[in-house]
């Protein structure tokens, strides 16, 4: 994984860009984008979430009212209206967000005929990205222009697999894309890492998905592992970050590793033979207080 300190000291003040892409939908993409980007702005940085997505997640789990939303990333796309003028803080003001709504569900088909239509997402946070430490791009559940775009503007591109029976199902053609990606838009481009969402360590299969995607992703596969928790699930439909909504559940936990590990600091989780085993440390992220009660 990069050593994402070290990059942004040698490069000056310059944003590292994530693309959190997986086109199989239902691995944690969103969750993930939601509340790495909290954990990250709660460690000091600076951070700016793209809601690319039509489904506009990301930005009601932040709690800003998607159908209240006017200019969006859609016109960012389409009309190259500057991201400056559309940026928005969550109710939490912790993070920047470039919002999403259903207008960009028409911006597949929009941005066929346009000029760069793969470069217009990295033509538009290029006047930006010397304000932020990192930018992540929460990309739509597809491999079509919106998740093209991501890609191209991206520096890295982190890959959440559920840990189910079918968890490699639809990686090889993310990395063929990615490979795509490589030769033709971005040559640049790297994974920066696979995060394993949504463990239930009360089955052998967790253990079997995770040693099995270590196996194949090696050293890219992340120590933090996010475990099934209701808490997260909750969270959103609150529009709270799971920091926010109960900053003492594993979810919070598990997320302020991941977070840790990115920033290139100690994880908590250590894996064994391919087994993750928990066990307790110092917590480098220290969450706000919490405004619902632990369970």
């Amino acid at each position: 994984m990069f050593a994402v300190e070290q990059l942004l000291k040698i490069v000056g003040k310059m944003a590292k860009i994530i693309a959190i892409c997986n086109q199989k939908g239902g691995t944690g993409k969103t969750t993930t984008a939601v509340n790495l980007s909290t954990a990250l702005a709660l460690a000091g940085k600076k951070v700016l979430l793209v809601d690319i997505d039509p489904q506009a997640n990301a930005t009601s789990g932040l709690g800003i009212d998607k159908n209240k939303v006017s200019l969006s990333t859609y016109d960012v796309l389409t009309e190259e209206i500057p991201v400056a003028q559309i940026l928005m803080s969550n109710l939490e003001n912790k993070i920047s967000i470039l919002p999403s709504n259903s207008a960009l569900a028409g911006a597949e088909v929009e941005l066929v005929s346009l000029f760069s239509r793969e470069y217009r997402l990295k033509k538009a946070l290029e006047n930006i990205t010397s304000e932020f430490d990192f930018i992540l791009i929460d990309c739509p559940p597809s491999l079509g222009l919106l998740t093209i775009n991501a890609l191209a503007a991206a520096h890295s591109i982190l890959i959440p697999v559920q840990c189910e029976y079918y968890a490699l199902e639809g990686l090889t053609q993310l990395l063929n894309t990615i490979t795509l990606v490589r030769k033709n838009l971005n040559s640049a481009l790297e994974i920066e890492g696979v995060v394993m969402t949504m463990a239930d360590y009360r089955t052998n299969l967790t253990q079997e998905v995770i040693s099995e995607v270590r196996n194949h992703f090696k050293e890219k596969v992340y120590q933090a592992v996010i475990p099934r928790n209701i808490r997260l699930t909750e969270a959103p439909s609150f529009g709270k970050s799971i920091f926010v909504y109960d900053k003492d559940s594993i979810g919070a936990k598990k997320y302020a590793d991941l977070a840790n590990e990115i920033l290139g600091k100690n994880s908590i989780q250590h894996i064994e033979n391919n087994v993750v085993t928990n066990t307790e440390t110092i917590q480098n992220i220290h969450p706000q207080e919490s405004s619902s009660p632990t369970v």
